[in-house]
């Protein structure tokens, strides 16, 4: 059969759009043709998936102060009825959005521009944070100089990513951030100019060395002329 043959309405009739001799016509061309009716099914399918939405993500429009992407994929469906590959493209867009809303545990938006009333707010739970296998987290303060490092080293494929806050440090010592290997080989992880601010609030840098994971021994602070602040082992 040619693609002219199949030129039906599918998404209007799925929709229950059609006037009575529309919907008739379609049901004797489905009894005939097998594509038509294997395409029917695939959009009852995809309809059943939305089953569950809340008839207000129907609504006309979104909040005049937000840009939705699931309320204009919505109102493609509206203005895509009329065309049955339209519709089932859309409503599989439509349906994907839906999903990548919940799994991400973000939050659904909904509102009518010009409404006085609040829009309502379908919320997911956030999904917590898991640090990577092999994460390690250290504080120390050094009794001396009185300088506290707090410093979680991450792996990675043969060598760490560092994250470390550093206080009671004195203004304009120039820093470094130094991993220890076991071997006693020293890699330096990023340095810094202690600040007024930081010297008073303290110092957050991120860094990386390149140590394996499974070699490191400490993490220490010491200025360039290789004063050591603070040393914590890891």
């Amino acid at each position: 059969m040619s693609s002219q043959d199949h030129k039906v309405d599918l998404g209007a009739y799925v929709l229950g759009a059609l006037d009575e001799p529309e919907h008739s016509a379609i049901d004797e061309h489905l009894a005939s043709c097998g594509y038509c009716r294997g395409e029917l099914e695939d959009l009852e399918q995809m309809r059943a998936v939305l089953g569950e939405v809340p008839p207000e993500l129907f609504l006309d429009g979104p909040p005049a102060d937000a840009d939705l992407l699931l309320q204009r994929t919505f109102r493609q469906i509206r203005s895509e009825k009329s065309r049955a590959n339209g519709i089932r493209h859309a409503v599989v867009g439509a349906a994907a959005v839906l999903a990548a809303a919940v799994a991400l545990g973000g939050g659904v938006l909904i509102g009518r521009a010009g409404d006085s009333a609040p829009p309502l707010v379908v919320a997911q739970p956030p999904i917590a944070s898991v640090p990577p296998a092999g994460t390690k987290a250290a504080t120390a303060v050094d009794p001396a100089s009185g300088a506290r490092l707090t410093v979680t080293v991450t792996p990675a494929a043969g060598w760490v990513r560092l994250n470390a806050a550093v206080n009671g440090i004195p203004a304009g010592e120039r820093c470094r951030l130094v991993v220890v290997g076991k071997d006693g080989s020293r890699e330096i992880a990023g340095s810094w100019l202690v600040s007024e601010k930081g010297a008073n609030e303290g110092s957050a840098l991120d860094g990386s060395a390149l140590v394996a994971p499974d070699d490191v021994a400490a993490v220490e602070v010491e200025n360039f002329e290789g004063t050591r602040f603070v040393s914590t082992p890891v």
